[in-house]
């Protein structure tokens, strides 16, 4: 999966998709039910970079394999959709595998 551009930009969106999920299912629960703020600050911080670097990949790999825009923007849509990046990396897989 990492030998190729997609591939290495497919793993960053599985990566960048399950921070969001660790924030959004276990780290918030734990702010607001076990009052542990610390969780939040921590994933939070991991997810923000994580989100960063899959922003820039997905430019990457739109240059780089000459995407369509519309690829560009529903990669950075999806990637404030719970389980979004899971689903577009099922129709990526569908249409370049």
């Amino acid at each position: 999966m990492m030998k190729t551009d997609i591939g290495r930009f497919r793993m960053m969106g599985l990566l960048e998709g399950g921070s969001l999920l660790i924030l959004l299912f276990i780290a918030m629960p734990l702010k607001y039910m076990a009052g542990i703020p610390e969780a939040v600050t921590l994933v939070g911080s991991i997810h923000g970079f994580l989100f960063v670097v899959y922003v820039m990949l997905a430019l990457y790999t739109t240059f780089k394999i000459r995407w369509h825009f519309m690829w560009l923007f529903s990669a950075v849509a999806v990637a404030f959709i719970p389980f979004g990046n899971f689903v577009l990396d099922r129709r990526i897989e569908k249409k370049f595998s």
